[in-house]
């Protein structure tokens, strides 16, 4: 699922973004060819996509930690979430084309609608039709399809600046190119992700056992928790940077970036005095009190949260700058930073340290690949700030 959030980011974020720089600019003209490269692109994406992963799906999901006995759940959930595939793909276009557009209320309804279908469905379709696991899948996909049918309702209002319309269904070189090279930095960050979480459980396994990798799940839960408001927050950015940098307007878009930083480092902050005061606390949330190992496994998770948080109050810095930098059209220092802390430090730092300090090592991997991430980020910031403020003077 990882994997296909990465692929629709590909064509989505960077479609955008480009629509917020020509909103700015006032070209309406290209700002609809956008959309329809949208609607055709994640079209064939996610048609490519299910395609490949339908014939490849038993041995993705060994290579990504399934087991002979948890294999049968994952592939009967896959499998029909593979096959509304090409729904998720748009979904995800049109939600971020709603927001770059400036009707960031309609993208939040469209993703609160889809949360509370789904809230709905899963329990019914779970227990009340018992159908287990598969009965979650049908779920995600028609809370998809439903707010979808809506989305495309909204664009097909004349009265609406970007709308339906004949002969923007063309698909444009530039605007293609110009999409992947934007999209580039969030699907490397996605698809590294996925790479990552593999090695992980792989490193976690060799040098923890099964125990280690529940506490492992445990703190990317309560992780997930503080980034995705974070993730929210840069979407929230996203168009603002993107129409004002087009605009030719640096004071606002420096504006805008600094509010960032400051709400993220906040959130990141909260998250870092919950966990470092109340580790144990928070990870019992996510263990049966029946369970026979929960102590264990309890034990084991306070260690990786207090690791994996320890530079917390400053890794909102780094993940909203990378988002910037996709903002205002700048992919290939993007790319840097989504490469360098997924690929170039994280990898080799999850290689070498475990084999020093075991499990320990595998947490302390996280941490010194946030460090170096986080300075990477600062000077690359420093130097576009710079920029912006001659502009100004």
């Amino acid at each position: 699922m990882n994997l296909s959030a990465a692929f629709g980011t590909l064509i989505g974020v960077g479609a955008a973004t480009l629509l917020s720089i020509r909103v700015g600019q006032r070209d309406y003209e290209t700002a609809n060819k956008i959309l329809g490269n949208v609607l055709i692109l994640n079209i064939i994406m996610g048609a490519i996509f299910t395609t490949f992963f339908f014939i490849f799906l038993k041995p993705i999901l060994f290579l990504f930690g399934a087991s002979e006995q948890s294999l049968p759940y994952a592939y009967d959930f896959m499998v029909i979430i593979l096959s509304g595939n090409i729904i998720t793909h748009l979904y995800f276009g049109l939600n971020g084309m709603l927001r770059s557009a400036g009707y960031p209320t309609k993208s939040m309804y469209a993703t609160i609608a889809t949360v509370v279908i789904n809230l709905i469905l899963n329990p019914l379709f779970i227990f009340g039709f018992g159908w287990g696991i598969r009965g979650s899948a049908f779920a995600t996909v028609i809370a998809q399809t439903v707010v979808l049918c809506w989305q495309l309702h909204i664009f097909n209002d004349k009265n609406f600046f970007i709308h339906w319309q004949k002969g923007i269904y063309k698909i444009h070189t530039k605007i293609f190119k110009d999409s992947l090279a934007i999209g580039m930095s969030p699907f490397l960050m996605n698809a590294a992700s996925c790479l990552i979480v593999a090695l992980i459980n792989r490193q976690l396994t060799k040098y923890g056992g099964d125990l280690t990798l529940s506490a492992y799940g445990i703190i990317n839960k309560i992780s997930m928790l503080f980034v995705m408001i974070v993730m929210g927050i840069n979407q929230g950015m996203q168009p603002i940077a993107g129409y004002n940098y087009g605009a030719k307007l640096p004071d606002r878009v420096i504006e805008v970036l600094k509010k960032s930083i400051k709400y993220a480092t906040i959130v990141m902050v909260v998250g870092f005095i919950i966990v470092q005061c109340f580790p144990a606390e928070v990870s019992s949330i996510f263990i049966n009190r029946k369970d026979a190992n929960r102590q264990e496994v309890i034990d084991i998770a306070t260690n990786g949260l207090r690791w994996v948080f320890a530079l917390a109050p400053l890794v909102g810095l780094q993940m909203v700058t990378s988002t910037f930098f996709q903002s205002i059209g700048k992919p290939s220092k993007a790319i840097i930073l989504s490469l360098t802390r997924q690929v170039i430090f994280l990898i080799p730092l999850l290689i070498i340290l475990p084999s020093i300090w075991r499990v320990t090592g595998v947490w302390a991997s996280m941490t010194v690949a946030d460090f170096l991430s986080i300075i990477l980020a600062t000077i690359l910031l420093s130097g576009e700030m710079k920029k912006m403020k001659n502009v100004l003077n």
